[in-house]
């Protein structure tokens, strides 16, 4: 019984405790102190995509694979940038885009229909540090 009163006590006090402490300031982000958006262009996202070699195909088996279902025709979609596209030897390859958010899943749709049998995917939302990363090093290096 006392145990549930002072759940209770405690409970009603903590809209007093939100009147006492100060309230959290934001995080100073890249738009906050002027900067561009480390993803692009306001509107837009980043994403890296992992496509994992099948590896108990032979490339030509998996390249047979992606002119079949169209890949090589249809990926990217009209309008979505390339940011980078590398071969990582012995895994696959790793693309990076850059989109409009409301695009994600027609991006997501047509590596379903075309990578997939050819490739095992992965996806990261990703952003680019680079530029946080030389004014962190110059400001604190």
């Amino acid at each position: 019984m006392t145990t549930r009163r002072s759940l209770w006590q405690l409970l009603a006090g903590l809209p007093l405790l939100g009147a006492v402490v100060p309230q959290a300031q934001a995080q100073e982000g890249p738009a906050a102190i002027g900067m561009d958006s480390p993803t692009g262009p306001p509107g837009t996202t980043m994403l890296t995509i992992f496509l994992r070699h099948d590896q108990t195909k032979t490339v030509s088996q998996i390249n047979d694979h992606l002119k079949e279902t169209g890949w090589f025709r249809d990926f990217p979609p009209a309008g979505i940038e390339v940011v980078s596209w590398y071969v990582m030897m012995g895994i696959g390859q790793v693309v990076t885009l850059r989109f409009p958010p409301e695009r994600l899943r027609e991006v997501n749709y047509l590596v379903e229909r075309a990578a997939w049998g050819g490739y095992q995917t992965e996806f990261y939302p990703t952003y680019d540090y680079r530029g946080l990363y030389q004014d962190l090093k110059r400001k604190l290096g």
